[in-house]
C-alpha cells in the first residue's frame, strides 16, 4: 500500500523551472519536466509524449490548455487539462475548464469547475493538440491563444 510505486507519478528530470516572478505570453512547448511557479498565458504542451511531467505549484497559474502525460496541479488553471497517463490534483488545485484523464488522484480541497472525462484508453497527446480549436471545448468568455 505505502510502497506501491504503480500509483506514483513517473519521476522525470525537471529540466525547466519558471519562477514565481515570471509571466510568459504564448504557448510553451516542452519535453521532460516543467515546474511552474509563475504564470503562463497560453497553452502548455508536452512534446514527445512518454515521460513528460508538468508540475504547477500553489503559486503557479495557467490561462490556457494543458496537454501532458503526467501532471501535478496545486495552483490555478483556466482552461482544459489533458493528462494522457495520470493527473494529481493537490488540495490547492483550482481548475476552471474540462479535465480529461486516464488515472486521477484528487485531494480534499481541490476544485474542478467543468466536466471530468475519463479516457479509458490511453490517447496520444497529438489527439489533443491541434491548430483548430473546437468551439464546444472552448471556455465561454475566453479566446483561443
Amino acid at each position: 500500500m505505502w510502497g506501491n510505486s504503480k500509483n506514483k507519478v513517473r519521476s522525470s528530470k525537471i529540466e525547466t523551472l519558471i519562477g514565481q516572478d515570471i509571466e510568459i505570453h504564448g504557448d510553451v512547448k516542452f519535453s521532460g519536466g516543467l515546474h511552474l511557479d509563475g504564470k503562463i498565458i497560453g497553452n502548455a504542451i508536452a512534446e514527445g509524449g512518454g515521460n513528460s511531467v508538468f508540475i504547477i505549484s500553489d503559486k503557479g497559474r495557467v490561462e490556457g490548455d494543458i496537454s501532458v502525460s503526467f501532471a501535478v496541479i496545486n495552483g490555478e488553471v483556466i482552461g482544459n487539462v489533458y493528462a494522457s497517463e495520470k493527473l494529481e490534483l493537490s488540495g490547492g488545485a483550482r481548475i476552471t475548464g474540462n479535465v480529461h484523464y486516464n488515472l486521477l488522484e484528487m485531494a480534499s480541497g481541490a476544485e474542478v469547475n467543468g466536466k471530468m472525462v475519463h479516457e479509458s484508453e490511453k490517447k496520444r497527446l497529438e489527439h489533443y493538440v491541434s491548430d483548430d480549436v473546437d468551439d464546444d471545448e472552448t471556455l465561454q468568455g475566453t479566446e483561443p491563444v
